[in-house]
């Protein structure tokens, strides 16, 4: 899922399992939630904060025991499928994944984007899962071929209506195909993750307008999809959980108490470790803010893609 548009992602300072990403041209930075009044690892934001002015998630809410079962059963996936491997363990597979774009215009041919911007939303998911936009990122292993574009003219489909109708009816390739439906609706991007098992509707949607060269201000670089796609490899927000040591289930992104807005140099919400990673893919800052997954996202992914898409 990704985030709201500034009034959406900034708005968005919602929930910790999941976030949608909402477009409105709020440009004020949100408040960040107060950080706990003590050395305890226990501060969670509301859901009633206002990070994506309470719209919905950009990928179905999870609890904390929702979460534990999705841990416990990707592991014994991949024990069952390559032996025991110890969640976080290293190693990154090479994997090529098909992309498949599905154009939903409007009647009149609003959001009907370019060949061109399509060819250069497929480039930026190569270059930040490629670790190509900061030393510090991790190269993820996966690379991402344009694989099919198909474009349809229907008023109710360009505004995500009958979403689950339109995406069964639409979908290509196996589990292992990246989907993107690119419509107009008031997030900047919705996910599934790779734990869904609904194979019809796996994917996500974009809102067109992020794509590089679209009109939504600060959020017009591509990396929209980039943060979709974590969630399709089986990333979380990295403000999952809160101030929390497990917070998104990775142990090389800093905890962290809400979703960034903009671009806050040193911004620490948390008294643990570490300051926000606020140029992380899965926060919810400016798209030029972003320039990085960590190593220990991209063995997440991996294990993710083994134990369900490969």
């Amino acid at each position: 899922m990704r985030r709201p548009t500034t009034a959406l992602r900034a708005a968005g300072l919602a929930t910790m399992a999941a976030v949608a990403l909402t477009v409105s041209p709020v440009a004020s930075s949100v408040a960040a939630a107060p950080a706990p009044d003590s050395a305890t690892e226990c501060f969670v934001p509301s859901e009633s904060s206002s990070a994506k002015g309470g719209r919905h998630l950009d990928h179905e809410e999870m609890s904390p025991a929702e979460i534990a079962r999705v841990e416990a059963r990707t592991q014994a996936l991949l024990a069952e499928k390559q032996g025991s491997r110890p969640a976080g363990g290293a190693g990154t597979q090479a994997a090529n994944v098909p992309v498949y774009v599905h154009v939903m215009a409007a009647a009149n041919g609003a959001g009907n984007v370019t060949d061109t911007q399509i060819s250069q939303q497929i480039a930026v998911l190569n270059k930040t899962f490629g670790g190509q936009e900061s030393s510090a990122a991790s190269n993820t292993g996966f690379t991402f071929t344009l694989a099919g574009v198909d474009r349809f003219f229907n008023n109710r489909w360009h505004l995500d209506q009958q979403s689950s109708t339109y995406r069964a009816q639409t979908r290509q390739g196996g589990f292992n195909a990246l989907n993107i439906w690119l419509v107009d609706f008031d997030y900047l991007g919705i996910a599934t993750f790779p734990w869904s098992g609904n194979s019809k509707i796996d994917g996500i949607r974009v809102h067109y307008d992020s794509l590089p060269g679209g009109s939504i201000a600060n959020y017009n670089l591509g990396e929209t999809a980039t943060h979709e796609a974590g969630h399709w490899f089986g990333l979380y927000h990295t403000f999952q959980g809160g101030c929390t040591s497990t917070n998104d289930e990775v142990a090389d992104t800093p905890a962290q108490s809400s979703p960034t807005n903009g671009c806050p140099t040193g911004r620490d919400s948390c008294n643990l470790p570490g300051l926000d990673p606020i140029h992380n893919y899965m926060d919810y800052s400016y798209d030029s803010c972003y320039d990085q997954f960590t190593a220990g996202q991209t063995s997440r992914m991996n294990q993710m893609w083994t134990a369900y898409r490969a």
